[in-house]
């Protein structure tokens, strides 16, 4: 498996794991670099360093020189990272930690605040340009995220008479919203591998499938294999390692998906373990950009480059030349070949 990722330097919001092989991450511009999910995954063994450095330098040694890379860019996919918006839970959860085992919190949703969040990632995901460039929305699926995803990268209000399934229902998860529309949209997937720890903490565990159909009605359900929850249990919570190990999981996914541009929707605790598996081989500087907690409806865009032929997709941009076919030997090779041949 090998990978490298890049972040972007464009962050919005408020500011050890094994590594995965031939893989790290840095904020951009700098590059950094289903099958059946499991609750006990086994966390991948350390390759040797020069499997998966992003950089040939070590931190002491870096320089403007050694410490970049460059890659093909059909190689290359940006990803959007987005944690949801403040839920009932995070609000709960900071005044007794053990509000967390509470029932009452069951599959949180947003708060009013929350939903303020969400707008003003809205319009900065649109002053940008970004949401003219997301090929696909990736959503964990949960409340708080699926509110997110389809409040920041979804339609404007929904409206009968408009010929497009609505994203969210109105009022959907007590959230006193309006419907929102699906139109001129990307499309949207939940996907149970970017979902947040698993187990004890009823916050984290989702409801039927069938219950958020008709609250979000556009988003793609197809990948959950269940239609209860079967990955969240009441009395084991999933280790850190293991959190990590499905974060990984989750990118290699990425790369039997043809989209190049991914907004994904999760959580602080998935997002902070996948990412610290990466940016060992960075600045110090650079590492931190990677691998700090994400605020509430925090987004940063990041570039994970496959260079382990992962991906089967050809370039869109590149030409091969010759057409027509002529001479064309640089003039340092065809030297070369001249002076070998007159030494024969």
């Amino acid at each position: 498996m090998t990978m490298t990722i890049t972040t972007s330097t464009s962050i919005y919001g408020t500011p050890h794991v094994p590594p995965l092989l031939n893989s790290c991450f840095v904020p951009a511009p700098i590059f950094f670099s289903i099958s059946s999910l499991s609750l006990s995954p086994t966390p991948p063994r350390p390759p040797p360093s020069s499997q998966f450095l992003c950089f040939s330098a070590t931190p002491s040694d870096m320089d403007t020189t050694v410490a970049q890379t460059l890659y093909p860019l059909h190689r290359c996919k940006t990803l959007h990272l987005v944690r949801h918006a403040q839920g009932i839970h995070n609000v709960e959860g900071e005044k007794n930690h053990d509000a967390y085992l509470s029932y009452d919190l069951f599959d949180a949703h947003l708060t009013p605040l929350g939903w303020k969040q969400v707008h003003n990632l809205r319009k900065h995901v649109q002053a940008s340009g970004l949401s003219k460039r997301i090929d696909l929305v990736i959503t964990s699926p949960l409340l708080r995220t699926m509110q997110t995803a389809v409040g920041v990268f979804g339609g404007e209000a929904y409206t009968d008479g408009i010929e497009a399934t609505p994203l969210m229902a109105a009022n959907a998860g007590n959230s006193d919203h309006s419907a929102i529309s699906s139109l001129n949209c990307p499309p949207f997937v939940a996907v149970e591998l970017c979902r947040e720890h698993l187990g004890v903490h009823p916050c984290d565990k989702r409801r039927n499938i069938k219950e958020y159909r008709p609250l979000f009605p556009a988003i793609d359900f197809s990948l959950a294999k269940n239609d209860d929850d079967v990955l969240w249990t009441p009395d084991v919570r999933e280790k850190n390692e293991e959190v990590a190990a499905r974060g990984l999981k989750f990118l290699s996914w990425l790369w039997t998906r043809k989209e190049k541009e991914i907004a994904v929707v999760t959580h602080s605790g998935f997002l902070y373990h996948m990412l610290s598996s990466f940016g060992n081989d960075c600045h110090p500087t650079v590492k931190s950009e990677i691998c700090t907690h994400f605020a509430n409806c925090e987004l940063r865009s990041v570039v994970i480059v496959d260079r382990s032929l992962m991906g089967s997709d050809s370039s869109t941009t590149n030409y091969p030349g010759k057409i027509p076919h002529g001479l064309d030997l640089p003039s340092d090779v065809a030297g070369k070949l001249q002076e070998n041949n007159a030494n024969k």
